[in-house]
């Protein structure tokens, strides 16, 4: 089974209880998303692979070390997976990013796939998928089942809030996907929204409705 990482980070704690507010606006919700993003990319990148690698410093030369292996690939959920995605990048710019559009049908409250672009690479890549919410679980089940579909082996995904229901129902679907998350909420109400939370992610990130 997958391993579920939850984070207990003060500056990611701290953070996120400012999201969370009513009255943060957009500005202030894209810059920290994007700084919580940054901040968890340390933990999600910390089994990466390393080899030997020699260089020379204006002293000597020396064995140092460096990524060995499969590359990186960053994969947002449209829309509101977008915004995590530049934290991403600052900590690893050569990373190649890959889109998948999927809605929630508001009467099933079911993913709908509207797009789907990656690197030509992207079945020897690392990929770490992106989407601030984990609700129901459907969005990142799907998009994780296209990824696998183009061959990817090695995935992870990376959510800001997470509910039990999304956990273990992407568990459950994707046992070889490990979970890596800023908090676990208490659970989804009635219109499969994530309490307590934070609202509608990408309508608070872009200013929408």
């Amino acid at each position: 089974m997958s391993e579920l990482h939850i984070f207990n980070h003060p500056l990611i704690a701290h953070k996120l209880s400012i999201m969370r507010q009513t009255q943060t606006g957009s500005k202030d919700f894209r810059e920290l998303l994007n700084e919580i993003a940054m901040l968890m990319g340390y933990e999600v990148t910390r089994d990466l692979p390393l080899e030997d690698y020699e260089i020379e410093t204006p002293m000597e030369k020396m064995v140092a070390k460096r990524i060995s292996g499969k590359k990186l690939a960053i994969v947002p959920i449209l829309r509101a997976g977008l915004g995590m995605v530049d934290g991403l990048l600052k900590l690893v710019p050569v990373a190649k990013v890959g889109h998948i559009g999927l809605y929630r049908d508001p009467e099933t409250h079911k993913p709908v796939e509207y797009y789907f672009k990656m690197p030509e690479d992207i079945k020897n890549r690392i990929v770490i998928v992106v989407d601030p919410m984990l609700a129901t679980g459907g969005s990142a089940i799907d998009a994780i089942a296209m990824l696998k579909k183009r061959g990817v082996t090695h995935i992870r995904f990376m959510c800001l809030v997470a509910a039990p229901e999304g956990v273990q129902a992407l568990r459950e679907a994707h046992p070889d996907v490990d979970i890596f998350a800023a908090a676990l909420d208490r659970q989804l109400n009635g219109n499969k929204y994530i309490l307590p939370g934070l609202g509608d992610a990408g309508d608070r990130i872009f200013g929408t409705k």
